[in-house]
């Protein structure tokens, strides 16, 4: 005889109102604390907390039997009332971020690499990124919370880790400095913060899918990068009770580029619950008074399905602006490339990884690459001979440490041949050239769009040792990661530095 199911207690059923609000759960645990303290009247209850009258009566209703009504005014039992404050921890108050935090995010930023020219960076001022985080932490419950970073050059998420130690924060961003810095500044304090690589223009770690109940992003300032950047936001929010956190400003003089930029969101469904003037500070950035907004956007039903893709080019300024077009390869230029690939070439790939690449000869237009899309590129192409154009001063072939660093990282995959200043002397082409693979690192490499631990495992079994059962190389993976949580995601994702840490250990 099958036991009937127990009837949930006012605990639990308070409690599955809270789950239910995610990191808006905040406001209802404000609504607990009032309601500990001397009875209080329905309106007065709204008007103290600025809760929704229906959201306060589901929460009365909830508390059922622990709730003490006199005329109408409501109030916990006191019999009850320890239970209250204990269970939804309603006397925890937060402490203003001190001198101590100050001094240690100054630090982190000081120590962190100089802003990119190429990717149009302008730091916020140690006392913004503080600000930023306690926001957070004083008006979301971040219990629990997942909360995602687009682009970090602030430190955002070092901030976070700093007020709200227990937050888990991810973090995507393109600049693999900025990765290496997060990742060292977070293992020797101890912070959740997670990593991932991507370019927005080109997609998203699928991982982050509706993974975020909070995501913040200072994207760059034109319709078209908050665009990107609202869009991919708007990608990886969990649901209706998730916020899109934006710091964008204007100057009073373009009062027209604000709207465009208010448009982009608009377009997207997006609500704006709040805009909170000049809130962030920055060293720089001085055409809009070295200052920007925070605006607070609240997802609509209809957002997922407008996140349409927006456009490549998304700066203000420099190599990778709106303006910045590549012109269209002449025919002597492609058949300079040709000579050094070995085969004729008609035209030149746009860049993309998303997707593996096809097995055949081709050339891929990376002459705008900011730095990383190089070796994304030849994670990312299968082919058995592949060329890519860069400019020739690319980081990654502009020195012998530089290509040699390169071609150990991809030796288990690709054969590399540098040629500088060619077809002229402002491009250079990298020829790849596919090896067989015969090692654990060379199967990882040729399937870097796969789940890491389920191809490691496969490569160890194919190339390393056949006797072994899946669940026996799982079980070696999982000895052998240096990140464990790594083994969920695709290496394409990884920072640089963390695929450079892995594959020794395959």
């Amino acid at each position: 005889m099958t036991a009937p199911h127990a009837t949930p207690g006012p605990i639990d059923a308070v409690q599955g109102l809270l789950a239910d609000a995610g990191v808006l759960a905040r406001r209802l645990r404000e609504v607990l604390a009032q309601l500990t303290g001397d009875p209080v009247e329905l309106d007065e209850l709204i008007r103290r907390t600025a809760v929704a009258r229906r959201t306060v009566e589901d929460l009365l209703a909830a508390i059922g039997p622990d709730l003490e009504t006199t005329g109408s005014a409501h109030r916990i039992a006191p019999r009850a009332r320890d239970r209250y404050r204990e269970h939804f921890a309603l006397d925890e108050s937060p402490a203003p971020a001190g001198a101590a935090q100050l001094a240690l995010m100054r630090e982190f930023i000081e120590g962190g690499p100089e802003p990119a020219a190429a990717l149009d960076h302008v730091t916020a001022t140690p006392e913004t990124a503080l600000r930023r985080a306690e926001w957070l932490r004083d008006n979301y419950d971040l219990r629990g919370a997942n909360v995602l970073c687009l682009g970090d050059h602030d430190l955002a998420s070092l901030a976070l880790g700093l007020v709200a130690p227990s937050v888990s924060v991810t973090v995507v961003d393109v600049d693999e400095r900025i990765l290496q810095h997060i990742d060292a500044v977070s293992a020797e304090r101890g912070f959740g913060v997670r990593t991932l690589h991507a370019d927005l223009r080109f997609g998203l770690p699928p991982v982050l899918e509706g993974w975020a109940d909070l995501v913040f992003t200072d994207p760059p300032y034109t319709p078209e990068g908050i665009g990107l950047f609202a869009t991919r936001a708007a990608e990886c929010l969990a649901g209706p009770q998730s916020r899109l956190l934006v710091a964008y400003g204007y100057s009073p003089r373009t009062p027209a580029l604000g709207h465009k930029v208010q448009q982009e969101l608009l377009r997207l469904g997006m609500v704006f619950e709040a805009i909170l003037p000049r809130f962030h500070r920055y060293f720089g950035a001085q055409a809009i008074g070295s200052a920007s907004d925070l605006y607070v956007c609240q997802p609509t039903a209809h957002t997922r399905k407008l996140a349409l893709r927006q456009a490549p080019g998304i700066y203000t300024h420099g190599p990778q602006s709106v303006e910045a077009r590549e012109a269209a390869a002449p025919p002597e230029f492609l058949a300079a490339i040709g000579e050094r690939l070995g085969s004729p070439v008609t035209a030149l790939h746009e860049p993309g990884w998303t997707r593996p690449g096809r097995r055949q000869p081709s050339v891929h237009d990376l002459r705008s690459d900011p730095g990383p899309w190089l070796l994304r590129m030849l994670l990312a192409a299968n082919a058995d001979r592949v060329g890519f154009v860069v400019g020739n001063n690319h980081p990654d072939i502009t020195s012998e440490r530089a290509q040699r660093a390169l071609s150990e990282l991809v030796a288990a995959k690709y054969r590399l041949r540098f040629h500088r200043s060619t077809p002229d002397a402002k491009h250079a082409v990298v020829v790849a050239e596919l090896v067989e693979p015969d090692s654990a690192a060379g199967h990882l490499l040729q399937r870097a769009h796969g789940k890491l631990g389920n191809v490691w495992r496969e490569g160890l079994i194919a190339h390393v040792d056949p006797e072994l059962t899946k669940r026996a190389a799982k079980e070696r993976i999982a000895a052998l990661a240096p990140v464990p949580d790594d083994l969920d995601l695709r290496l394409i994702d990884l920072p640089r530095h963390r695929i450079e840490e892995l594959l020794p250990h395959l």
